[in-house]
């Protein structure tokens, strides 16, 4: 696949950022950016390390890689990789060149205004190593956008018949034993006002769903207070303050998935949700990846620009080998064409 070349004034190609070099950040781009299913006009301008991009096309081609994109038809800032980085293994270079090429990405997003940023994954370990402490992605772009209150959304797309499934996550990357003292009346109605302006793109009465954080969702108090203390009262102000949206919950946290499992197989139906809200990460992530791990993309809510990602690691384990599945991350590429113009 080649890209038609854009006009000199063209604002709106989408920002790709490579990742980690040890990872299969570069394989997945560049098998993503040759799927016929994305458009012409894409111009994508990739950051990252020209050499080793092109090292991984031709490794791919002796390992019989048929549908890849030639580097040299990319447009690219090149930042160079000065130092040995070896396939599945994750160093400090590795690291500090993926943060690297993270924060000059979003300086092209920001100052010649394109449309969104994709990021193929990153090691959160490497970054420690190469002296970056950030607990992920999603916490070094609202840094650098000076954004106070970014979200992370993972959205779906049924490849059966294009059901649209969305789960926001209250809280992000903190230990398991810290969400509850996180969690806050004020925050979800935050979370409820980002989930429910991400789906009125699609449906301008839709339907929200809210997890409830206790097994049971608290049982009525006997397995947790949070849910009658200061959630349900919670819910019931925002309710009342935006009654063309359906909202539901706490919901047992168990069963709350099972009408969006069912309309990720079979379709939507009136009954089905536009919007989950998960009250921390796993209990959001485990159903979403067991529906949806080849087409779920993360995307960042909440900044300037329209981020996304593939909902996959660095695949450190099977880097090199040329096996990568490319689907998440056209999902990401197309997710980011596809939101930046709704």
């Amino acid at each position: 696949m080649s890209f038609s070349q854009p006009s000199p004034d063209a604002t709106d190609r989408l920002v790709i950022a490579l990742g980690d070099p040890a990872g299969i950040g570069m394989e997945v781009t560049l098998k993503a950016l040759a799927d016929p299913r994305l458009p012409e006009e894409l111009n994508p301008l990739i950051v990252g390390c020209r050499k080793s991009l092109e090292q991984t096309y031709a490794r791919l081609k002796t390992q019989q890689c048929s549908r890849l994109i030639d580097p040299s038809d990319l447009d690219m800032d090149d930042l160079p990789i000065h130092d040995e980085v070896t396939p599945g293994a994750a160093s400090p270079e590795s690291g500090a060149a993926s943060f690297r090429w993270l924060s000059h990405a979003v300086s092209r997003v920001k100052q010649e205004q394109r449309s969104a940023l994709v990021t193929a994954p990153i090691a959160k370990h490497a970054w420690h190593a190469a002296g970056h402490d950030y607990p992920g992605q999603t916490e070094r772009l609202a840094e650098l956008d000076g954004a106070p209150q970014a979200s992370m959304l993972f959205t779906a797309v049924s490849p059966s018949h294009g059901w649209r499934l969305n789960t926001l996550l209250a809280t992000t990357h903190i230990p398991l034993q810290q969400v509850p003292a996180a969690l806050t009346p004020e925050l979800v109605l935050r979370k409820l006002d980002v989930l429910s302006a991400f789906c009125l793109r699609f449906n301008p009465n839709p339907r929200l769903l809210v997890a409830g954080l206790n097994p049971h969702a608290g049982e009525q108090g006997r397995l947790g207070s949070e849910e009658t203390t200061w959630l349900i009262p919670a819910l019931h102000q925002w309710q009342q303050n935006h009654p063309h949206i359906h909202l539901s919950g706490p919901l047992p946290p168990d069963t709350c998935w099972l009408s969006a499992a069912m309309a990720w197989q079979r379709g939507g139906q009136p009954e089905s949700p536009d919007g989950i809200l998960a009250m921390y990460h796993d209990q959001g992530l485990i159903p979403m990846k067991l529906m949806a791990f080849d087409e779920a993309v993360n995307t960042t809510l909440g900044l300037s620009f329209l981020r996304t990602s593939p909902d996959h690691g660095t695949g450190f384990d099977i880097a090199g080998q040329g096996v990568a599945r490319s689907t998440s991350m056209m999902a990401a590429i197309r997710a980011a064409w596809d939101l930046s113009r709704v």
